[in-house]
């Protein structure tokens, strides 16, 4: 036995007393211990929900509240980190370090550009993410908030616009009559503590929900700190049986720090990345027989500060204030037509701003005026299903989105695809096209970052990607299912910056790439008690340095509850070695920067208890639990074993 199998053999012993010590002082709470799942409730899904394909061939995976918990994420990258065809980044346990190599979420190899990114996070569908640069900061989504998590990864009109792939969060919102409160408090290593709770009540037509989250490390190393708190609140009205109105509203304030890079000079360390967004919406929904839609007004405004980090110019040290702001409406409605057919109309009308501050520690100070942006892009489909799912049935599609941008010229986005099966057997088949503006960044680059790009900016184009994929699913009753998908993305019109000669540099939309891909994935039901999944990602990419794109990931997670009243949870991951850091907007970059392939292995075990008036689990959960060397980026190592414990609770 090597002496990293003893320090997990010894850790798992551990958790077992642990709670085995938990266990009389709650029987004597309890006169008549209970359950907290009775016997007819099904174990949860491990890793994903589910895959779910839509009318229109395309895909999305749902990570759910439950998936969550047994994965004991804290935050928007530990709750995708095992999703097939996800891949993460980051320096610290709690909190995001800025928007890139500190704090990412990648889909299939792409996201990684920086500035601007192919990748768009959503709350609710409203634009979560630093306008000025036009990335995501993944610290203002709140896991806390997420009823469910959706990872969209590839274009899909019909859904979104202006992204290559979207990370979207669904708000909580109180669905059935009565109150609940729900809360944990928890603590680990290096002065980890999480504490959340929320209170929600339905009564009649109204409803509610409200709660709030705090988490804070010292992180693994120096410098490695981070702190996330949240508040998030809806409240809903039954207008009539046919109408609903819901009002959300969100509020988060950050931090992480740069540990910097092993070894190197402190003076070097990037300083802290400071993070707050206030978000308010308003839906109107409608629900009929013949159609149902929304109309969504948002505003949501956001800081992005970096903080004391090195200038340009020696031994001077750095602050950048970053605001932005965007709001808009969108609107969509679905409506059911005779004979099968269905028709979707919609548009959103989105506008962007932002701007920024600049002090330096020798007094001076720099400021960027802004600019602002307004995007319209209304889109249609239709779609209509032959036969019937007790049988044979095929759902051919097609449909279109157009932009109109107020910086750059429109663009059209088609999208078509055929859904067909028969009985438990399913077939998708799905082209899109995917269009990503340039951003803000294009114009604050060309007027303070380097000037002698001059108005280059104004001739570019929308960066594209045609997508394809076929894939085939197959259930096997209740107890399990297969789906194997194959994709492959053809991008174009990437803009970069061409460095002379001849001068001056200019930008232009010069560079292409490729992603040729399969995914597997398993999930089974055995027993009630007992839930497996696995799942395969293959990457092929042309160039083949293209950033946080693995050839081979693979993912698994059980859950399994036993003895009654224990829940063992367990995820693993591979990743193999691959390309890390940002894809730089400079034409001909390579990327340089590689990182070995690692093995995790992460688990939970939780005690389910009810006594009078609370019900809940307590829990042990375990990191790395082979304590793993590995890093995100070069010289920046991750870390080892490490455990938390605490009580989820629910009043």
């Amino acid at each position: 036995m090597t002496p990293s199998d003893r320090y997990v053999k010894s850790g798992l012993i551990m958790i077992l007393l642990l709670i085995t010590a938990a266990l009389p002082g709650i029987a004597a709470a309890d006169e008549e211990p209970a359950l907290l799942l009775d016997d007819v409730t099904v174990t949860a899904s491990p890793v994903i929900e589910a895959n779910i394909t839509d009318a229109y061939g395309a895909r999305k995976t749902r990570v759910t509240q439950e998936q969550v918990e047994d994965l004991n994420a804290q935050d928007l990258e530990t709750a995708l980190r095992r999703t097939p065809g996800v891949n993460i980044s980051r320096y610290n346990p709690i909190g995001s370090f800025g928007g890139a190599e500190g704090g990412g979420v990648f889909i299939r190899g792409m996201g990684s550009s920086r500035p601007g990114a192919e990748i768009k996070t959503l709350f609710d569908g409203i634009p979560m993410y630093l306008s000025v640069w036009n990335h995501p900061l993944l610290d203002t989504i709140p896991v806390d908030a997420a009823h469910a998590i959706e990872v969209y990864k590839s274009p899909q009109p019909q859904h979104f616009g202006n992204a290559f792939g979207v990370i979207n969060v669904v708000p909580k919102r109180m669905e059935t009559e009565g109150f609940v409160t729900k809360g944990q408090v928890a603590a680990g290593r290096w002065s980890t503590l999480v504490g959340t709770v929320e209170h929600g009540g339905k009564k009649d037509k109204v409803d509610y929900y409200i709660g709030c989250g705090y988490r804070s490390s010292d992180g693994h190393r120096d410098e490695a700190d981070g702190e996330l708190k949240n508040v998030h609140a809806s409240l809903g009205f039954a207008l009539s049986p046919n109408w609903d109105l819901n009002i959300v509203t969100l509020w988060n304030d950050n931090e992480a720090k740069d540990p910097g890079e092993e070894g190197a000079d402190p003076a070097l360390r990037e300083g802290s990345f400071e993070t707050r967004t206030w978000l308010a919406e308003a839906i109107l929904s409608n629900s009929f027989d013949a159609a149902d839609g929304s109309v969504k007004v948002y505003w949501n405004g956001g800081e992005g500060d970096w903080l004391d980090y090195p200038a340009p110019t020696p031994g001077v040290r750095e602050n950048l204030y970053n605001d932005s702001l965007f709001y808009g409406v969108k609107a969509r409605e679905t409506f059911y037509l005779d004979h099968g057919l269905e028709w979707l109309v919609g548009f959103d009308w989105d506008y962007s701003e932002g701007e920024y501050d600049k002090t330096f520690s020798d007094g001076s100070t720099d400021r960027w005026d802004g600019h602002d942006v307004t995007l319209f892009s209304p889109y249609t489909a239709v779609s209509r299903q032959f036969g019937s799912q007790k049988g044979f049935y095929a759902v051919p599609s097609a449909g279109v989105r157009y932009y109109d941008n107020t910086d750059f010229d429109d663009e059209f986005a088609p999208h078509a695809g055929l859904v067909a099966g028969y009985k438990e057997t399913e077939l998708h088949l799905s082209y899109a096209r995917g269009v990503v503006y340039p951003g803000l960044e294009v114009v604050v680059f060309s007027e303070k970052v380097i000037p002698m790009l001059k108005d280059s900016w104004k001739d570019l184009n929308a960066e594209k990607v045609d997508h394809f994929e076929a894939g085939i699913t197959q259930k096997f009753g209740d107890r399990a299912v297969v789906d194997v998908t194959f994709f492959y993305d053809d991008g174009t019109d990437r803009y970069v910056i061409v460095p002379p000669p001849p001068p001056p540099p200019v930008y232009d939309n010069i560079e292409e790439f490729t992603i040729k891909g399969s995914e597997i994935t398993v999930s089974v039901n055995p027993t009630r008690d007992l839930s497996l999944f696995a799942g395969v990602t293959l990457l092929d990419t042309d160039p083949g340095d293209m950033p946080y794109a693995p050839e081979t990931s693979v993912t698994g997670g059980l859950n399994w509850r036993f003895l009654k009243f224990f829940t063992l949870s367990l995820d693993a991951s591979y990743l193999s070695s691959m390309t890390v850091s940002s894809q730089a907007r400079k034409a001909g970059a390579t990327n340089n920067s590689p990182v070995d392939s690692y093995t995790l292995v992460n688990g939970q075990l939780s005690y389910a208890f009810r006594m009078p008036g609370m019900e809940g689990e307590l829990f042990v959960a375990g990191e790395n639990l082979t304590d793993e060397s590995y890093e995100y980026l070069p010289g920046y190592p991750m870390p080892g074993f490490n455990l938390m414990g605490g009580i989820r609770f629910t009043l």
